[in-house]
């Protein structure tokens, strides 16, 4: 396996994986580059282009401001959020740009003019061959000569592929050897029954390859501390979200609603008064995104409110069982979590190798479906799933979103993306109870639903893949 989990949950910020936090790391990279070979102290102008989806919604994105940030040699993980605008527009006005200001050296720092118009190009209609989400930059010294260029790609989930002259550019794998390592959901099955393991240990195993133990817990429950913090940052924020759209933040009310009708644990009449909770941690997510707040990418920011929507449900309402099939009652959440994300991120790095999480790509069944997908794996692991179960229920919460488009409203990342969320969360407690109910055996796999969801992203046509050209992003007013 050459993805680690914590490749996939990587903390970031809003409000897109794929056109903010990939071009900010491709622009950082380049710049790095420079100071790293001695021609940062050359270069009299830097000119970014980005085209495909970048360019066609990189303005609702935020992919502008993420490339100057990057630029100046700002990363996702670290970034002041507030301080992007800010700093964008600061830029524009003054007409310069402190290239790779973040490194501590002042040798590495390089001050260039800098003209928006002309120094930052987002080609609406124009795309590089390999992938929706191309860059390519451009380092020139004081009399016009071409210091360095480079392309790079955004393939989903923040990770971003250099253009190695190929055509075929792919992730690099991690040489670090690993006891179980796969790539399809066969081959994940296989290495559960070979070893004898449940898919948390075979992926614990392999984490633990890379790092100790106790750092890979550690991590693992940053993670999820990560996404509980902007659950809680979404339910304090009011107001409307960026962008012209206008639209409410919704919540911070929800939340007041919901715990003066009587808070988590109520004896409510309503037997499914726990799906308005899960609603809520959604939304809180995904409203943070679209205001460019902190978010955990997982696996997309477009889809980042899924998994800790369920994880949430699960921690807060659910007796975790233990594997002899006997009920506690919330006995070592810890290692539920620890569990969860384990196993959605398995699913993950299925995804991320043998098929796609850019909604660019394939729209968004590879955002959101994959996120169901995670979701519906790593809860129904919590559950006391088997291996062939859990497998069941990652591929119900995928094949239930097969052939659903991208299609933002005005370029930005909320409608209808925050409600997708939603409802995408719910379904995959649906998927999870339902595979939970079976024996692990089923008609379709896995590996099947993921080849006809790249099948199916290829014959999709363009304006549905985050371009803002095709379905309820031309069918609304923007107002």
């Amino acid at each position: 396996m050459s993805v680690s989990v914590f490749d996939l949950f990587s903390i970031g910020i809003g409000p897109s994986s794929s056109h903010t936090v990939g071009p900010m790391r491709a622009a950082q990279r380049f710049v790095t580059g420079l100071a790293d070979d001695a021609l940062l102290p050359r270069v009299g102008r830097v000119r970014a282009e980005l085209f495909g989806s970048l360019g066609a919604t990189g303005h609702g994105h935020g992919s502008a401001p993420a490339v100057l940030a990057g630029l100046e040699g700002e990363r996702p993980e670290t970034v002041d959020t507030d301080s992007i605008p800010l700093r964008a527009a600061a830029a524009r006005t003054d007409g310069v740009i402190e290239l790779n200001r973040t490194d501590a050296d002042p040798g590495r720092r390089r001050t260039v003019t800098f003209d928006a118009d002309e120094d930052l190009v987002l080609h609406r209609r124009r795309s590089l061959p390999f992938h929706p989400n191309g860059m390519t930059f451009t380092a020139s010294d004081q009399a016009g000569g071409t210091l360095r260029v480079a392309t790079y790609y955004s393939i989903g989930g923040g990770f971003v592929l250099d253009d190695d002259g190929t055509g075929q550019p792919a992730l690099q794998p991690d040489p670090t050897p690993v006891p179980h390592p796969f790539r399809t959901g066969a081959e994940l099955l296989d290495a559960c029954e070979t070893s004898g393991l449940s898919i948390a240990e075979v992926v614990w195993a392999n984490e633990c390859a890379r790092r100790p133990g106790a750092e890979v817990r550690a991590g693992l429950l940053s993670v999820w501390e990560a996404m509980v913090d902007c659950v809680e940052a979404g339910c304090r924020h009011t107001g409307t979200l960026p962008g012209g759209l206008r639209v409410p933040r919704r919540a911070a009310d929800l939340n007041a609603r919901l715990l003066r009708e009587g808070g988590l644990f109520r004896d409510q009449v309503d037997p499914l008064a726990a799906m308005d909770w899960v609603t809520l941690w959604a939304l809180a997510v995904n409203e943070e995104n679209a205001a460019g707040g902190r978010v955990v990418t997982a696996p997309t920011n477009g889809a980042a409110g899924i998994i800790p929507a369920v994880l949430h449900y699960a921690v807060r309402f659910v007796p975790l069982r233990t594997r002899d099939g006997s009920t506690t009652a919330h006995l070592g959440t810890e290692d539920a979590i620890c569990e969860f994300l384990l196993v959605a991120g398995a699913l993950g790095a299925i995804y991320q190798q043998s098929a796609s999480i850019s909604g660019a790509e394939v729209g968004c069944q590879g955002e959101v479906g994959t996120a169901c997908s995670m979701a519906a794996a790593g809860l129904a692991s919590i559950l006391g799933g088997t291996p062939r179960q859990i497998e069941n229920a990652a591929e119900i919460g995928l094949e239930h979103h097969l052939g659903l488009t991208c299609d933002p409203v005005g370029g930005l990342v909320q409608i209808p993306c925050i409600e997708r969320n939603a409802v995408a969360s719910v379904k995959a407690i649906t998927a999870a109870r339902l595979a939970l109910h079976g024996t692990g055996t089923h008609k379709v796999t896995l590996d099947q639903v993921i080849r006809t969801m790249m099948q199916t992203g290829a014959d999709m046509k363009v304006k549905y893949k985050e371009t803002a050209r095709g379905g309820l992003a031309v069918n609304i007013v923007e107002c």
